[in-house]
């Protein structure tokens, strides 16, 4: 106590005089050490230990945690004002209470012994800066914590079921009506669809499209009967299907309505209309656009994503859910992208005889692109037309360069010489990755291990598969390699919660280099080991699982926590992307409510757990 400011600039007697007339006093765990409904006789100074200062939230019975103190600190800033004589109002006011986070030491110093100290200067600049402090910190966080609550509050689509959001009534023909009694009962109803059935058989759709495109444009008399310009068999959804499962099916099939099934009969239709009210007509022209893109406007494509990512996020559609949604309009962008790369050089008198295959890494790879950032892509191919997959190289990196991709600084693209070959080429580079393992070369391993296949020959692609994993079998040290610059990165843990997140010295978190990264080198390394070198981070966990590497529970476990820590970086990241702010992935805890505290709290300790699992193998 003798270097606590309090305690600073007396004479050891007069200290000893001091600390006599407070109390020592020790608190087990979870015990109260203010009471929101009792009188502040002084301040409590913390010896040993944390505790927290919460307010109860009576509506769901739960609480609000204003701030952490712990060794060192003060609690009681409250009762200066009855110390400093300012009357307290007629009806007595609610307060917060504290209670220990930990074992506790605390010493009490009453009204006597702060008065005796008060006309020391720097002992009152003292009180009153941390005062100060401590009111603008937890301004701060009931701030966040109100926005947060607001934003929760608004709507919770995703969790709403197909039958709450479908049109019950159903508006029918039979399959031997003519297009023209179809239509004309179409705008009788004021319908943009109609279905097709026999009694209660399902048979097909027809939409106000399929007319034009089907009939106007093709010359079909209207005397034909629907069932010649129906849409088969179309795409149907289950009554109890949530929200997202039906906005995915729509989005990812090009499709607009949904036929609602229970017990094999139709009880309703749903609309893109009915999910997303006015946006609907933007999300259709992005997939279309994205089918028909050329050179004239790809770079248009991003803002068009953007926007269906933008909805997805204020919808509150499950991250995953959105990241697979996102991911695949992108994967349909670079596809169409290689398809006009093919045409320039077709254009110019180039034609491949052979096969090839297109992969992309990083955050594409991983199934966790969001926003457009540099190229990370390779390509593999057959025979001996190296000049041709130079060229088509050189074509693809221009291509998604004009749709927004920067250039890869680190020349991670299939534009360079390293980053293309036959499947024996290829073969050469991991060997020698994995008999020279420099940190270079380990860093290279490790953004190519995030490969996914996105386009080309599905043959070429297994027998590239084939050759990784009869190389890993006989890689052993190599992956041990990894796992040791692995052991240099540990993910953060909070171990007592919401010390660290409180704590003056550090409030922030970078998560994608602290927690995301470690996390993914992680998961990919026991992929690896298992067999399993390409593919999303989903996709590598349930192989993982199916293998019985991990348990069924540690994978939901693993599954939720990285939702989790997904969700608040998309979220962060995709604001600054909003408002033209600085791109950083560095979390700052005043803008987390306390639940969201504590999830990231589980979150980081179930991360930890696979990253420890991968040490333990190697016995780090």
């Amino acid at each position: 106590m003798q270097f606590h400011p309090f305690f600073q600039g007396v004479e050891v007697g007069t200290a000893l005089s001091l600390i006599e007339d407070c109390s020592y006093k020790i608190y087990e765990k979870e015990r109260i050490l203010l009471r929101k409904d009792r009188h502040r006789e002084g301040l409590i100074l913390i010896l040993e230990g944390t505790v927290e200062v919460y307010i109860e939230n009576e509506l769901n019975a739960e609480h609000e945690v204003l701030e952490i103190v712990q060794k060192g600190e003060l609690i009681g800033f409250s009762s200066l004002a009855d110390f400093l004589g300012v009357p307290r109002p007629i009806k007595e006011e609610v307060t917060v209470e504290v209670r220990a986070l930990s074992d506790v030491k605390a010493l009490h110093i009453p009204f006597t012994v702060i008065a005796r100290r008060w006309e020391d200067s720097y002992v009152r600049d003292y009180l009153l800066t941390q005062v100060a402090v401590r009111l603008r910190d937890v301004y701060a966080s009931l701030a966040e914590q109100i926005k947060t609550a607001q934003a929760r509050d608004e709507h919770h689509s995703y969790m709403a079921r197909v039958q709450d959001v479908m049109t019950e009534r159903v508006i029918a023909v039979p399959s031997k009506i003519t297009i023209a009694a179809a239509a004309k009962k179409m705008d009788v109803e004021k319908t943009s669809s109609i279905l097709v059935m026999d009694g209660k058989k399902l048979r097909g759709i027809i939409t106000e499209r399929d007319i034009v495109a089907r009939v106007v444009a093709e010359g079909v008399a209207l005397t034909e009967e629907v069932a010649e310009i129906m849409t088969k068999e179309p795409i149907t959804i289950a009554k109890t299907a949530y929200y997202d499962d039906a906005l995915s099916l729509i989005l990812l099939k090009g499709v607009k309505h949904l036929p609602v099934i229970e017990d094999d009969e139709v009880v309703g239709i749903v609309t893109l209309s009915d999910l997303l009210r006015k946006e609907n007509e933007s999300v259709m022209k992005t997939i279309k656009q994205i089918t028909e893109a050329d050179e004239s406007n790809i770079s248009h494509i991003k803002n068009a994503i953007y926007a269906v990512l933008d909805i997805l996020l204020r919808e509150k559609i499950p991250i995953q859910r959105t990241l697979d949604i996102v991911t695949k309009l992108y994967d349909r962008l670079v596809i169409r992208l290689i398809e006009l790369a093919i045409k320039t050089l077709e254009k110019k008198g180039y034609k491949a005889k052979g096969n090839f295959a297109f992969y992309q890494m990083g955050s594409s790879g991983r199934g966790e692109q969001f926003i457009l950032t540099d190229q990370d892509h390779f390509l593999v191919y057959e025979g001996d037309e190296d000049e041709y997959y130079q060229l088509l190289g050189m074509e693809i990196t221009l291509y998604m360069e004009k749709a927004g991709y920067a250039r890869c600084q680190g020349l991670m693209m299939c534009s360079e010489a390293q980053w293309r070959g036959r499947i024996a080429d290829w073969e050469e580079r991991l060997r020698t990755w994995s008999l020279q393992s420099t940190r270079d070369n380990l860093l290279l391993a490790q953004n190519f291990f995030s490969y996914r296949f996105i386009e080309g020959n599905r043959e070429l692609h297994r027998q590239f598969e084939k050759m990784m994993i009869n190389l890993l079998e006989k890689a052993k040290i190599f992956l041990y390699r990894l796992a040791q610059v692995e052991r240099e990165h540990p993910i953060s843990t909070l171990e007592q919660p919401f010390r660290v997140l409180f704590w003056i010295e550090r409030k922030q978190l970078d998560i994608k280099r602290s927690v995301l990264f470690p996390y993914h080198h992680s998961l990919q390394i026991l992929a690896l080991l298992h067999g399993s070198p390409s593919g999303t981070s989903f996709e590598k966990m349930v192989k993982l699982t199916e293998r019985g590497v991990i348990s069924q529970s540690f994978s939901r476990d693993l599954k939720e926590a990285a939702n989790y820590v997904l969700s608040l970086y998309v979220k962060q990241r995709w604001e600054q992307v909003k408002n033209g702010e600085e791109l950083t992935s560095v979390l700052q805890f005043a803008k987390l409510s306390s639940r969201e505290k504590k999830e990231l709290i589980l979150s980081l300790k179930t991360l930890k757990e696979l990253q420890t699992l991968v040490f333990n193998h190697f016995s780090l």
